[in-house]
């Protein structure tokens, strides 16, 4: 399992191009984002990697660029066309605290 680890300051479009890259591998089944960890599974549903963004999730700007980040992700998963799916759990009450 690989993992990547991003601050308050990680460039939109560099993460999303790391995350397509992974995404768009034939192995790639699910991608669960559950606040802070973005969460690749294979399609035995075993880890393949975790995108952890420690981050302050109360800094607006930094909500917004998860959110952007979220969408140029979905939009590519959904461009794949074939059964690789995702579960949104972004912002929950549980990270804004």
């Amino acid at each position: 399992m690989r993992e990547y680890f991003f601050d308050e300051d990680f460039d939109v479009e560099e993460v999303t191009l790391k995350l397509n890259e992974v995404m768009s591998r034939w192995s790639v089944k699910f991608l669960d984002i559950i606040g802070p960890n973005w969460v690749v599974y294979d399609w035995d549903m075993e880890v393949k990697c975790v995108f952890r963004f420690q981050v302050d999730f109360s800094d607006i700007e930094t909500r917004i660029k998860l959110e952007d980040l979220k969408l140029n992700v979905i939009h590519h998963i959904e461009s794949l066309k074939d059964e690789t799916t995702y579960r949104d759990n972004l912002i929950t009450s549980i990270f804004l605290n």
